[in-house]
């Protein structure tokens, strides 16, 4: 089977394919390289809020 022709179902029930898929994620990359530092940063610390709640874990840290 060719890697190109799978399709994969991502959020919002939509159907892409390999090729899509990684098209897509260039372009998030691409995004998140013009992020600055301090938005950069907000988000990990909303994705190490997310960590902490959600797996209960006492050995996360969440910075202030």
């Amino acid at each position: 089977m060719n890697e190109d022709n799978i399709k994969i179902l991502i959020k919002g029930n939509r159907v892409v394919t390999m090729t899509e898929l990684f098209s897509e994620e260039v372009k998030a990359r691409k995004e998140m390289a013009r992020m600055s530092l301090e938005e950069k940063i907000k988000a990990l610390i909303t994705l190490q809020e997310i960590a902490n709640r959600w797996g209960r874990k006492k050995d996360v840290i969440v910075w202030r």
